[in-house]
């Protein structure tokens, strides 16, 4: 049989049922108010608010193990003294409850730091691994040849979303699941040592795309943009399938394949300016945020 995969409704969370059952929880960004903070943006911290909405997870669902797919901290390339108090208590207090396994992402340098190291969690390689038949990984790096024989494969680091704009120039964003697939052909450029013809190699994974925890993070609007704007070079490659993804909101409202998204008249692609680059760290409270 294989992993059954469901979103938890209005929540940007996933349950993975096969063996075992996992809570799935991508882009925490702890720490986020302290980089706003010396932003000139004085907010209260929201851990304890963070905290409590897992902890509700955990009591839907009771899982074998809770999976964090990247960016469980905010602060790069430093740990800021609020990340230095809230996550060991916001990662030890998840490891009361199951086994947490977390994907490193391209904010989590140093993380391993941050909790006890007898406590029931384990950072994995920053290229993902397997669990349970589901590869996971955050995005920032390609992944690991592994990943491509399992029948699903997890990943975030985008932080997805849909923006409507009407005809008086108002938006509204929402934040997205992405569904799709990846692109055997740029794959089979990148992966040139695996048999594409043989299922222990390439199993042809369904992906999901994890919209993000933190509703401070901003994100990118998919029907805006083009796999250039994407961060990671699975996504600015073209390794990902754009065009055919489907797209969901929390609600569970199905919108439909992004290349007919991007023809309703409230999608106004935004045109990139000439000279203009892109940088991969930082993060905004924009949905053209940069750097996830």
């Amino acid at each position: 049989m294989p992993p059954e995969i469901t979103p938890i409704l209005e929540e940007p969370a996933l349950i993975v049922r096969n063996t075992e059952t996992a809570l799935v929880i991508a882009d925490i960004h702890l720490g986020i108010e302290w980089d706003l903070y010396r932003s000139g943006i004085n907010l209260p911290s929201r851990i304890k608010d963070r905290l409590d909405r897992v902890l509700g997870y955990i009591q839907t669902c009771s899982p074998d193990r809770i999976v964090l797919p990247g960016d469980v901290k905010h602060n790069v390339p430093q740990i800021s003294w609020q990340e230095k108090d809230e996550i060991p208590h916001f990662l030890e207090t998840l490891a009361e409850h199951a086994h947490v396994d977390i994907f490193p992402g391209n904010h989590d340098g140093g993380i391993e730091s941050l909790f006890s190291g007898q406590k029931d969690i384990k950072v994995h390689s920053v290229r993902g691994a397997v669990i349970d038949g589901v590869g996971y990984f955050h995005g920032h790096t390609w992944p690991a040849p592994e990943l491509l024989a399992a029948s699903h494969v997890i990943t975030a680091h985008n932080h997805p979303t849909v923006r409507f704009t009407d005809a008086f120039g108002y938006s509204i964003v929402e934040p997205a699941w992405i569904r799709t697939k990846f692109n055997v052909e740029t794959l089979k450029a990148r992966f040139g040592n695996l048999d594409f013809e043989n299922r222990r190699d390439w199993a042809d994974p369904e992906v999901f795309i994890m919209p993000a925890f933190n509703e401070l993070c901003g994100g990118v609007p998919f029907n805006e943009s083009t796999q250039e704007d994407l961060l990671g070079p699975v996504f600015s490659s073209g390794g990902i399938e754009l065009e055919d993804a489907e797209i969901y909101l929390l609600d569970g409202t199905r919108l439909g394949l992004l290349k007919n998204i991007r023809k309703l008249q409230h999608t106004r692609v935004r045109v990139r300016k000439e000279g203009r680059k892109r940088k991969n760290s930082g993060i905004s409270g924009t949905s053209e945020t940069s750097g996830k």
